[in-house]
């Protein structure tokens, strides 16, 4: 989750189970990935949903896991987790069932989805709230278009009595607006017994989670409701359309928090954060910017539309020009980078760095003030402060088999069309001729160049066009 939705939940007064439901194929999503490993905001959908959970503070946390497999497992990879298997798919009522060895009786159980993403800590706290009453709670919704949930049935007192899924619905039942969204927080113990109850006849044929309302009434424990403020909180993924949606809605919510803080942004409909995005004062955002992983940008920095970041810590009064790409980096303060800049993973740039239009930089530390302003690679080097790094200079840092390292010392100025053949060090104040290939140390303080002769042949003529 991003790092604006932060809350903090005291723990339950009673112990606290959660299951969260995991096991579905998702046919419509027609992928053979898991559904509830399809990636939200860059991270898969049951990520968000445990990330949520844990905040609750649960002594037992149950993922009832079907279709794919270990994938599933394999992918979270949660040793805090308890795995549990629903080798057949048949409804959510069995599904709890394979969970219910795992948890503790005195205690509540809360039920949440691995395709309902959104779902937030403060709506999970509100209905454990009323579960302490010792009450079956349900997190409903009221809806414009209800079709495809289940509805919510209120005797004449409008005390709850039951659930019908949409298929075994009357007409009449039809047009209840209120749905069931399915979470909900049930005293472990009753839940035991009811799970037991459960039958397969209905339309489906399958055990439904959502039966136990109408045993709860039966067996006079109460049943309370507690309304969803937010549809998109709620709102489950069953279809590649539907995961769009819900990308949409989560990535305004991350940019009306930007907003909130200050930060400007061209379009707040053009910005893509998955992962942690954390700003200063006086930042500027132009469109279709994409921020990966953990990001932090400092006060007054800049950055230019179609660019895209990641892991990285970017320094105050920076301006990334458009269509540069960062990545796993540190980027000291006023810095210019860009526009079509490459920062590869282990690149450190000190104060004042220059890295122009079409340069690649890989793994290498950059020194105060340095340029190196056009289409030039430095990949595995070590550059001084006060470099000047002329266009088309490439570290020649692979040999084939292994890696060397080209260090550039202070001052040192590099001509264009430079080949630095690794392992070499040019020295501080020393000056390498342009279309030089260098693959001896250069000394510092001096001229150094590598060219061969240059030669005009008289009378030579360009070969024609035959034909």
């Amino acid at each position: 989750m991003a790092a604006f939705f932060v809350y903090t939940y005291a723990m339950p007064v009673t112990p606290l189970n959660i299951v969260i439901l995991a096991a579905g194929k998702g046919t419509r999503m027609h992928s053979s990935l898991p559904k509830v490993l399809h990636p939200l905001a860059g991270t898969p959908m049951l990520t968000h949903v445990i990330t949520t959970a844990k905040a609750l503070k649960p002594s037992k946390l149950c993922v009832v896991y079907g279709f794919g497999g270990d994938l599933v497992v394999q992918t979270i990879a949660d040793d805090s987790i308890i795995w549990a298997m629903q080798q057949e798919q048949k409804g959510t009522g069995h599904a709890v069932q394979q969970a219910a060895l795992h948890l503790e009786q005195e205690s509540i159980t809360l039920v949440l989805f691995g395709d309902v993403p959104l779902i937030r800590v403060d709506t999970c706290e509100r209905v454990l709230n009323e579960a302490e009453k010792n009450v079956l709670t349900l997190l409903t919704l009221n809806m414009t278009d209800p079709t495809g949930y289940g509805r919510i049935l209120r005797n004449s007192n409008g005390a709850i009595v039951g659930i019908v899924e949409q298929k075994d619905a009357t007409e009449k039942q039809r047009q209840i607006s209120e749905v069931n969204t399915g979470i909900m927080a049930i005293p472990t113990r009753q839940l035991m017994a009811w799970l037991q109850r459960l039958k397969a006849d209905n339309a489906q044929g399958e055990y439904y989670l959502t039966d136990i309302v109408a045993m709860a009434v039966a067996d006079g424990v109460a049943v309370t409701s507690v309304a969803a403020v937010d549809s998109a909180e709620v709102f489950g993924v069953n279809s590649k359309k539907d995961l769009a949606t819900l990308e949409r809605a989560y990535q305004k919510q991350i940019a009306e928090q930007l907003l909130a803080q200050g930060v400007t942004l061209a379009d707040p409909a053009r910005i893509d954060v998955r992962g942690t995005l954390n700003c200063g004062q006086d930042v500027a955002i132009d469109v279709n910017c994409v921020f990966e992983g953990t990001v932090k940008l400092g006060n007054n920095v800049q950055v230019g539309t179609n660019s895209v970041i990641r892991n990285t810590c970017i320094g105050d009064d920076t301006k990334i020009a458009p269509f540069s790409h960062i990545d796993d980096a540190e980027i000291g303060q006023d810095c210019r980078i860009g526009p079509y800049a490459r920062i590869r993973p282990g690149t450190r740039l000190s104060a004042k760095t220059h890295i122009g239009n079409f340069v690649e930089i890989k793994n290498s530390d950059v020194g105060f003030n340095s340029k190196i302003n056009h289409l030039s690679y430095v990949g595995d080097s070590t550059v001084g402060k006060d470099v000047n790094i002329g266009a088309g200079t490439i570290t020649c840092n692979y040999d084939g088999v292994n890696k060397h390292r080209t260090i550039i010392e202070d001052g040192a100025f590099i001509g264009s069309d430079t080949q630095l053949v690794a392992p070499v060090t040019v020295g501080k104040d020393a000056t390498i001729a342009a279309g030089s290939t260098i693959t001896k140390n250069a000394p510092a303080g001096e001229l150094s160049l590598s060219r061969g002769k240059q030669v005009t042949i008289k009378g030579w003529k360009r070969p024609s066009k035959k034909g």
